[in-house]
């Protein structure tokens, strides 16, 4: 007998209340494990925008998802059929806040507590990885999708990260003279915002890209953007490896040309 015909709502209510404050809101059978949340029904609300990027039929089909927090994305593909669904985060709360929740909607899921930054451990790639909201929290975020890209991701990533700044983008040269600081002063430049102290009361965001910084992080760290389907959103496919390998050494020969002068 399952989770799901055995709790009552009451019980259900007491649960929720008894595993702390939920980011996720998911729909319990009928029961919401975060009604007031100040994004209103989060993340169902972005997932609805967003959706339709991610194959309605994953049957066969291996998930990665990092940063899992309550468990709303790592549900969603395994009620699409994905043969198997790993979900990691680093916060022993969130972690049992999304176990509970695939025990009561009968989703078999495997959860770890782990970082991004311990993926290589796995020795695995995922066909579709998920890394929804994560990226804001690093300290070392261009080192986390370095990782992603060189050890997990097999055919595609979901890439989410709050944007702030300019939604413009400057057409960034190749190179600029060491006396030209113009391009800084451009909104539309690349930039990641560092927060030093707090960013919305919570102490662990970090950076925040504006969306040319975040296309850019992307596409350093080896990935081609597929399709951006809502704002904060990008799909993207690793690039082929002599693709990947061509902007790695064009990278190093201009350090190397730096170091020279």
């Amino acid at each position: 007998m399952t989770m799901t015909t055995t709790l009552d709502r009451e019980t259900l209510e007491r649960r929720i209340r008894e595993l702390g404050d939920w980011f996720h809101n998911i729909d319990l059978h009928g029961v919401p494990t975060a009604p007031g949340h100040f994004l209103g029904d989060y993340p169902a609300i972005k997932w609805r925008r967003f959706a339709h990027a991610v194959p309605e039929d994953l049957s066969g089909r291996t998930v990665l998802d990092v940063g899992c927090n309550g468990g709303f994305y790592a549900i969603e593909m395994k009620r699409r059929g994905a043969r198997h669904v790993l979900a990691v985060d680093t916060d022993a709360r969130y972690l049992a806040q999304a176990r509970f929740a695939a025990e009561v909607l009968d989703a078999d899921i495997e959860f770890r507590q782990m970082s991004v930054f311990e993926l290589p451990s796995l020795g695995r790639r995922f066909d579709l990885v998920l890394f929804m909201g994560v990226l804001y929290h690093l300290r070392h975020p261009l080192l986390a999708l370095d990782l992603l890209r060189e050890h997990v991701v097999g055919e595609r990533l979901i890439f989410q990260s709050m944007l702030r700044g300019s939604e413009e983008r400057l057409d960034v040269s190749a190179d600029y003279d060491f006396t030209d600081t113009t391009p800084f002063a451009d909104p539309r430049y690349p930039v990641l915002y560092f927060v030093e102290r707090k960013y919305a009361g919570d102490p662990t965001n970090w950076w925040i890209p504006n969306a040319a910084c975040a296309e850019a992080m992307l596409r350093s760290a080896g990935f081609r953007i597929v399709d951006r389907p809502e704002g904060e959103v990008f799909v993207c496919e690793p690039e082929d490896a002599a693709g990947h390998d061509e902007s790695r050494a064009a990278l190093a020969a201009l350090e190397r040309r730096r170091a020279d002068a």
